[in-house]
């Protein structure tokens, strides 16, 4: 298995797993690597340090780096500190959980949002598609809206 560190043109760092490096070109050739973040294709590949577990280095390994720590490397090499690296997973997983417990309406949101708000159907967690203009007009009449953008990793489970 090859683990490597991926960076599409929008600065988003992330991990991509691989069988081998003919796997992870034929993947690149055919389109297949994309951003989870954008879904952005153009992905580089950036520098990564291998890590050789072998029984003598556990004790130096655990010196030399906080347990749990990653660091991913962005444009230039510089390294992307690890605290972001564990908000962008988080935030991920936040708005995974957005999608999981909302009902998706569709372009019907704003019309399923006054229908909850003025009665006329049950209340439930919903997500859909509003102009800003119908988003700004809901917000006008009292009915709360978050606008969220949907990233592609937000809808799918990573591989």
């Amino acid at each position: 298995m090859k683990v490597l560190n991926l960076q599409c043109a929008h600065q988003h760092a992330f991990e991509g797993w691989f069988g081998s490096e003919d796997d992870f070109t034929s993947q690149m050739e055919r389109g297949l690597v994309t951003c989870p973040l954008c879904g952005d294709a153009r992905i580089e590949k950036k520098l990564s340090a291998p890590r050789l577990n072998l029984r003598g280095n556990r004790a130096q390994e655990q010196q030399e780096a906080p347990s749990g720590a990653t660091t991913l490397t962005v444009s230039n090499q510089t390294p992307v500190p690890p605290e972001l690296v564990a908000l962008q997973a988080r935030v991920l997983r936040a708005l995974r959980e957005v999608v999981a417990q909302s009902e998706d309406v569709g372009e019907r949101f704003a019309d399923e949002a006054r229908a909850m708000h003025h009665g006329e159907v049950a209340h439930r967690h919903i997500r859909g598609q509003a102009s800003p203009q119908e988003a700004l007009e809901l917000l006008e009449e009292g009915i709360d809206v978050l606008p969220l953008a949907m990233l592609p990793a937000i809808k799918e489970t990573l591989q």
